[in-house]
């Protein structure tokens, strides 16, 4: 019997791994043979190679001919298994122990590696506008960025052929939601890293059950390298190795494949992250008909005991952890966190739209994190979590801007995320404005006890928000479903450090999905139009804005706890209660009174809830810009139908005014 000549073969022909998948079973043992010579020499160190599916064999053989580690360690996440990579980073010097706490550790990373990149992270697909819409002439695209399959093959040959000699090469099988729950899905990561290890175990489910659930089906293939063999030619800065000159993050999404080179840091490295959740999830959804989204969910139980999810999409570093872990400052209230970043929803044989968080914890921003500001996740972090590129006190504690008046002693002396040594008052910051806390999501305090159904919970509205300064109420619920979409298409927020970006510019970000679009944003907006059929129930959509400020540059909204009192709003409008809210152009405002301010203070109701017709008219003919530049032919037309229609209701409400 002969064998596919693309199996013994260098990297370009073996990235076609679909006609690999198709081999037929009476096939299987002479490609056993052809695995067994790709595995070579290469040592297993830990696990047994056996015991893997012939397809995760074959991906992992493969992986190693390719790559050539000095071995081949299979996870299986358990305690005893971290505690032992983590005594090897303390003892190299990666991490520290935060000795204030249980098991909490820090590392400090390259400076030149410390957010998502997203001009370097790409999608391969044969026809580039399944990637990227048919924008207008001259304007680059946003939303996705396209690489054909044969300069990813060049990009890939030129980085990954022997890039983890000298290191061991980490199987990560891991769970993306509940194991073997419908809406959940499998992968397996390959890394050279010791820190996206112990990262991965946190933020996903890594255990032998993945393995059974898995059995020969298929599975989301993750590669990642920090792109430095050994020996090393040029100097390791913080013990942390990476290769930022030249990094490189390219999806697959008909391969159902990740390729990440050069970064250890975050979304870059932690491939079950943006690259899977949402990347190549988006795909996989579209395809199957449901929705993966960069979503909080959040359960919310009223003073008279009923309890209602929302979903809620903001940009990152917007807020979502805090909403997600609402302390409600209104008494009888009682919030409980389902997820903080994705959401994967999908309708019911009710009709009803459930969901789940397929994370299996928290990465979140630590900079403005405290008591004050998110006591839950504050409470969270307290044991068994890594914190990257905080600052921390002499007395073994984590330290970031946000903290100043959370610390004993104001004269302690910190070393910052650079090393240096610094206290509270000084010049500069003491942590990298995006540095991280990984912490496991089932010690977060209010942790929901359905967060690991594996059904999900049933969504019955989606907020999309963002920091807009100017311009945009509070809260406005939109007209319908197709109104909604719409909003979410041109939905804005300030840039923050989350990715490469500076400054304050204010930035679109349709459905706080602009980085992590994993397909073509007009055929993304027609699957959340065809979502909507007979006999479903698709949530209200309400848009919400916590960040409106006066002339002074004063927030006219407290937020935080307060949220709440929106959220109140919010429900007894899903409630159908009249004479809360009025029409507007762009759709219902809450009527002064509806909403409880009841101990607030002093609030500017009438600029905090306005809708400037002037402002409005130069944001329509921007967001018209825009889509038509952006999306173009691309655009469906229920969509232009609803950009025409509130131009017409804007037009008329500065007639009025």
């Amino acid at each position: 019997m002969s064998v596919d000549p693309s199996l013994l073969t260098p990297y370009k022909n073996t990235t076609d791994n679909a006609s690999l998948r198709q081999i037929s079973e009476d096939a299987f043992y002479v490609v056993n043979e052809v695995v067994m010579r790709r595995l070579g020499h290469v040592p297993i160190l830990k696990g047994d190679f056996h015991l893997l599916s012939p397809k995760v064999q074959r991906f992992v053989a493969e992986k190693a001919e390719l790559m050539r580690p000095r071995g081949i360690f299979i996870c299986d996440g358990t305690q005893h298994e971290a505690q032992e990579i983590i005594d090897k980073l303390v003892e190299r010097g990666m991490l520290s122990p935060l000795k204030a706490y249980e098991n909490n550790y820090i590392c400090r990373t390259d400076p030149k590696d410390v957010a998502r990149v997203e001009s370097k992270t790409w999608m391969v697909t044969p026809d580039k506008y399944q990637t990227v819409c048919h924008t207008a002439e001259g304007v680059d695209p946003i939303m996705g960025h396209w690489m054909s399959p044969t300069q990813m093959a060049d990009e890939l040959d030129g980085r990954f052929p022997g890039c983890m000699a000298g290191r061991i090469m980490y199987v990560i099988p891991f769970s993306m939601g509940p194991i073997g729950g419908p809406l959940s899905k499998i992968g397996v990561q390959l890394t050279d890293s010791n820190y996206v290890v112990l990262s991965m175990r946190i933020m996903t489910r890594v255990c032998p059950s993945v393995w059974d659930a898995l059995g020969d089906n298929d599975f989301v293939r993750c590669i990642h390298s920090v792109g430095l063999p050994r020996p090393v030619k040029q100097k390791v800065v913080n013990h942390w190795p990476c290769n930022p000159d030249r990094v490189l993050i390219a999806h697959r999404p008909p391969e159902r494949e990740v390729w990440s080179f050069g970064s250890g840091y975050g979304g870059n490295s932690l491939l079950g992250k943006k690259c899977f959740a949402l990347r190549i999830a988006s795909n996989i959804a579209k395809d199957e008909g449901w929705m993966a989204e960069h979503m909080l969910i959040m359960g919310v139980t009223r003073p008279n005991g009923k309890e209602h999810f929302i979903a809620a999409a903001f940009p990152s570093a917007c807020g979502k952890t805090n909403l997600a872990m609402l302390e409600p400052t209104l008494p009888g209230w009682k919030v409980r966190c389902v997820g903080d970043d994705i959401a994967w929803m999908k309708f019911g044989e009710d009709g009803r739209l459930y969901g789940i968080n397929p994370e299996a914890g928290f990465f979140g921003v630590a900079p403005g994190t405290s008591k004050k500001t998110n006591p839950m996740a504050v409470a969270t972090f307290q044991k068994n979590s890594i914190f990257t590129n905080t600052a921390e006190t002499a007395t073994g504690e984590y330290y970031w801007e946000g903290l100043e008046d959370e610390i004993a002693d104001k004269n302690v002396e910190i070393t910052t995320w650079l090393g240096d040594k610094w206290h509270i008052g000084d010049p500069g910051v003491a942590a990298h404005p995006n540095s991280r806390f990984a912490a496991p999501a089932e010690q977060c305090p209010i942790i929901h006890d359905k967060w690991q159904d594996p059904q999900g919970v049933p969504i019955e509205a989606i907020i999309f928000g963002g920091r807009r300064p100017q311009g945009v109420p509070l809260v406005f619920e939109t007209k319908s479903w197709l109104h909604g979409i719409f909003t979410g298409s041109f939905l804005k927020s300030e840039a923050t450090a989350a990715a490469e970006h500076t400054g304050k510019s204010v930035m679109h970000d349709p459905f706080a999905m602009r980085p992590f679009m994993g397909y073509n944003f007009g055929q993304y907006l027609q699957h959340w139009i065809d979502l909507n059929k007979p006999g479903r129930k698709v949530p209200q959509i309400y848009h919400v804005n916590w960040f409106r400020r006066d002339k002074d540059g004063k927030f006219l909204w407290p937020g935080f706890g307060e949220n709440i009192r929106v959220i109140d709003w919010i429900l007894r409008r899903l409630e159908g209660e009249e004479g809360s809210g009025h029409e507007t152009p762009i759709g219902t405002v809450p009527n002064k009174g509806s909403l409880n301010l009841d101990g607030l203070g002093e609030v500017n109701w009438d600029e905090l809830m306005s809708v400037p017709a002037a402002y409005w008219k130069e944001d329509a003919k921007e967001v018209r810009k825009f889509l038509e530049q952006q999306v173009g032919p691309d655009l469906p037309a229920e969509i232009r139908k609803e950009m025409e229609e509130q131009e017409k209701r804007i037009e008329a409400l500065e007639k009025d005014a």
